[in-house]
């Protein structure tokens, strides 16, 4: 049972579901995620919804969670791997 499931919903608040990303150069995610995770560290290209210009974030770790809300992760310039959109 979800003792939180009347709640509702925010960006600060724990995800409630994950889709796996396959960054793409001509490709916006189907929806924006509160938050990405890196499974394998490097670096990664992307795209926030507010500023709209796409900025590289060098050596991002492996198992890092970035608060950010990604309207795309590029494939050209990112060379981390195994990443997870949370929702």
């Amino acid at each position: 049972m979800d003792e939180f499931s009347r709640n509702a919903d925010a960006v600060t608040n724990p995800a409630r579901g994950l889709m796996a990303i396959a960054p793409a150069d001509g490709t916006e995610l189907s929806a924006v995620p509160k938050a990405l995770f890196v499974g394998t560290g490097g670096d990664l290209r992307l795209r926030c919804v507010e500023d709209g210009f796409p900025v590289t974030l060098k050596n991002v770790a492996s198992g890092q969670i970035l608060p950010v809300r990604a309207c795309q992760v590029y494939e050209t310039g990112t060379s981390a791997a195994d990443i997870v959109a949370l929702f």
